[in-house]
Formats: C-alpha cells, sequence, structure tokens
C-alpha cells in the first residue's frame, strides 16, 4: 500500500470519527436545549441553537487557526534586521 493511499484512508478515518463526534455533541446539545426551552417553543428554539452552535464553531475555527498559524510560525527562523 502506497504512502499516499495510507494517507488519504487516515484522513478519511479521522473525518468519520470526527462526524460521528460531532453528531453526539448535536443530539446531547439538542436535548440540553429541549429541556430548557421545552418543545413548545419550536422555531424559536431550532434558532436559538443554530445561533449558539454557529457562534461555538466560529470561536473554535478561529482559535484553531491561531494555533495552527502559531506552530507553522514556530519552525521558521527569525528574520534579522
Amino acid at each position: 500500500m502506497s504512502k499516499e493511499v495510507l494517507d488519504k484512508m487516515v484522513g478519511l478515518a479521522t473525518s468519520a470519527f470526527g462526524l460521528v463526534a460531532a453528531l453526539a455533541w448535536n443530539e446531547a446539545i439538542q436535548t440540553l436545549f429541549k429541556t430548557v426551552f421545552g418543545t413548545a417553543s419550536g422555531i424559536i428554539s431550532l434558532f436559538i441553537y443554530a445561533i449558539f452552535i454557529t457562534a461555538i464553531a466560529v470561536w473554535i475555527t478561529i482559535r484553531l487557526g491561531k494555533l495552527s498559524e502559531k506552530m507553522r510560525n514556530r519552525g521558521e527562523p527569525k528574520d534579522m534586521v
């Protein structure tokens, strides 16, 4: 098996486990919102849930981007002036 095929398989498996974890969190958070807001509020609780999840996703994405940039810069030599 070539390294490229193995890398792709690892990437796909990682993505699959990430999806399973995301679905589990989705279910847990939906249940929490139903407990807090009840099922009667329907559409309002769905929008609150969507806004909440979007805010968390944006925050995590920004933090990961900063961490990735920091790790990339760590290996680069500093410019001498």
